[in-house]
């Protein structure tokens, strides 16, 4: 709960739903009680933060600079809330994560579940969204920590750890390339293809092995998602090229095989586990970040 003045929690309200009546509304308080708050903070601070127009209220200028301000202490307060828990040992907090798609299976999931067990008194926001996504939303702090693939550098990301994530073939258990220690394109090049296409982080890789070897759009599905392809090549569509990270819950479960790639041109994704800059972590966060960190490490390795 955001315990500052109530003025604070009346035009974050207003601010964000443009209306008096509908902010008493979920308030439940008058709209003139509200009203009245806006009307005495604009006389203290000899400046308008919302200009009245007939359908509703829109933040000035100043209204969007105190806006701005008002998250961020909303923010600060409770990461605040979280440091007074742990001092009572009550190893009580809140955990948000933005992770890419891949991750929406294994690993993370299993993470969360552990933790969750051992300390049931942890929350979590869990996001899972595209890689420039979860780029924004660590960059503008909405989550403590994301998960992307292939960063780029960024002044308003800071990475942790990066994880090499090798590619390889995924086909289904029964091809007669199964049993291969790892492949090489060409030994592939007789085998229809499901191949991963744009906005997909593989697809450039992916598309560049292709093309040095002559197979692209031969004989091939193109898909650009990560789920139909692992469902087409479990029902023999074709083998595709993944990295790790794609195949990872299927085949804990025994339902795909996966051959590592060998060549000069074949190059690993990197998985890399970012915060904002000088972000101040929570001691939750911190937690669920290093347990993530040995997750993602285990993958690796195994």
């Amino acid at each position: 709960m955001f315990a500052f003045s109530r003025f604070s929690r009346y035009f974050l309200e207003v601010a964000r739903l443009g209306s008096l009546r509908k902010a008493a509304e979920a308030l439940h308080v008058s709209a003139s009680a509200i009203d009245r708050q806006i009307l005495l903070a604009e006389a203290q601070f000899e400046t308008a933060l919302f200009e009245r127009l007939p359908t509703g209220l829109r933040l000035t200028s100043a209204g969007e600079l105190l806006l701005d301000d008002l998250r961020r202490w909303q923010k600060e307060h409770a990461r605040t809330v979280e440091r007074f828990d742990e001092l009572r040992g009550l190893r009580r907090g809140h955990v948000a994560i933005a992770v890419i798609d891949a991750l929406s299976e294994g690993l993370v999931a299993q993470t969360i579940a552990e933790v969750g067990v051992e300390f049931p008194r942890l929350t979590f926001d869990l996001r899972v969204v595209d890689n420039q996504h979860v780029r924004e939303q660590v960059s503008a702090s909405e989550v403590d920590f994301g998960l992307l693939l292939d960063p780029v550098e960024h002044a308003a990301l800071e990475v942790r750890v990066l994880v090499d994530i090798p590619l390889g073939v995924a086909m289904p258990v029964d091809h007669p390339l199964a049993g291969e220690a790892r492949l090489t394109m060409s030994r592939i090049m007789g085998y229809r293809q499901v191949m991963p296409a744009a906005p997909l982080i593989v697809h450039e890789r992916a598309k560049v092995l292709y093309a040095r070897h002559h197979m692209e759009g031969a004989h091939s599905i193109a898909c650009n998602d990560i789920r139909m392809m692992r469902s087409l090549i479990r029902h023999g569509a074709g083998i595709g090229i993944l990295s790790l990270l794609d195949v990872a819950t299927d085949l804990e479960e025994g339902r795909l095989a996966f051959v590592p790639l060998h060549g000069r041109h074949v190059k690993p994704l990197v998985l890399a586990l970012c915060v904002a800059p000088r972000r101040q972590l929570s001691r939750a966060a911190q937690l669920v970040m290093q347990r993530v960190i040995q997750a993602v490490d285990g993958l690796a390795q195994g």
